[in-house]
């Protein structure tokens, strides 16, 4: 039989007649969290349900319900590639000097690192100088190879900003810093060299803690069509950090006022 109107349907299916008009809430709710979501993990790509429901003020649970229906993951960093050069080399004698001190001032302790972006299949690598003090970018290298000519132009272009060098340079104990070429450099310009133990990261939070946010923020790298395009977007934002530190640095250093000579004479009579 022909059913040919809703009254006459129900009756048909046995249900109510307002029934054939329900239409369940969630999906919509939903749909709009979900919205609300990807615009907090736009800003924040590496925000997990934890952290996207508190940006929200919602529950964690429904946080992660909703991220989980519809597929969204924070952004998580790539196995680190395997460095042969490095395996079963003998530790050098250098102090970790961030282990017996923290800077007080400016341009006592530069610290040095390099890391691998995984892009589209192949390795890019970045290699960074910062301040331990300010925390601020001195100078960087990018390239797809590393070797101790990709971090010595990363420290070049640090001594060339900043129009200085450091008490202490420090880095892990890695060939590339390791090597002769970046070890007589840094003694030639009378900066003492400092190095992680051996298989002791942690000794350079400040570069590992920078690498982990930066790589977070910036987002996926694969969404460039061209290793020109990424490494243009790469440039603007390593540019821009500099910049923002440098203004930090300014403000930091104006609380300081007349106590940073002073602060560094104490720094240099400890050592």
């Amino acid at each position: 039989m022909e059913v040919t109107n809703k009254s006459a349907l129900a009756r048909e299916l046995g249900v109510s007649r307002s029934s054939l008009y329900y239409r369940p809430k969630k999906p919509d709710k939903d749909e709009a969290l979900r919205r609300e979501i990807e615009r907090v993990m736009l800003k924040n790509p590496g925000y997990g349900s934890p952290r996207v429901a508190i940006a929200l003020n919602i529950n964690e649970k429904r946080a992660a319900r909703v991220m989980s229906k519809y597929a969204l993951r924070p952004a998580r960093r790539a196995k680190a590639p395997c460095k042969p050069a490095d395996q079963g080399r003998e530790s050098l004698e250098y102090p970790c000097i961030l282990s017996l001190l923290s800077p007080i001032a400016p341009d006592v302790v530069w610290a040095s690192d390099f890391t691998f972006i995984c892009y589209r299949g192949a390795f890019v690598y970045l290699c960074t100088v910062l301040d331990v003090f300010t925390g601020e970018v001195l100078g960087f290298n990018i390239s797809r190879t590393h070797d101790a000519n990709f971090v010595l132009l990363a420290i070049r272009r640090a001594i060339e900003r900043t129009g200085t060098v450091p008490l202490w340079f420090h880095s892990d104990q890695g060939s590339e810093y390791a090597s002769g070429i970046v070890r007589t450099f840094l003694a030639s310009h009378g900066v003492n060299v400092s190095m992680n133990p051996k298989s002791a990261p942690w000794c350079n939070g400040s570069q590992e803690s920078f690498f982990g946010r930066f790589k977070v923020e910036f987002g996926e790298f694969d969404r460039f069509e061209t290793y020109a395009e990424l490494l243009e977007e790469l440039y603007q934002q390593l540019l821009l950090l500099k910049q923002h530190w440098r203004r930090s640095s300014k403000q930091l250093l104006s609380l300081l006022k007349g106590d940073s000579l002073l602060l560094r004479i104490v720094i240099s009579m400890v050592l």
